[in-house]
């Protein structure tokens, strides 16, 4: 199951650095939805922290204890931070 996870995990980040402004897919902030400057910047960073994140969750293959870990503290840390980021991006766009 880990396997699948990282796959999954590594193809949501190729999906989301490809991803072009709309409603539907993508990290949908206020921030990112009204500007398309700090959308192309989230989403660029987006992609490659979600695969990076399914790398870390491969390490759960070595530490099976730690599985359920390796999978829910990257993808958590990655959402948070971009939220944040975006916000932090958009304030500079006002700016």
């Amino acid at each position: 199951m880990i396997p699948a996870m990282a796959a999954l995990f590594y193809y949501c980040g190729i999906l989301v650095e490809n991803a072009k402004r709309n409603w539907f897919i993508g990290i949908r902030t206020p921030w990112t939805l009204s500007n398309e400057k700090v959308w192309e910047k989230t989403h660029k960073l987006g992609g490659k922290l979600f695969k990076a994140a399914a790398i870390i969750i491969l390490f759960g293959i070595v530490l099976k204890g730690y599985a359920l870990l390796f999978i829910l503290v990257p993808v958590i840390f990655v959402s948070f931070y971009l939220i944040v980021y975006s916000y932090v991006e958009y304030q500079k766009e006002v700016k």
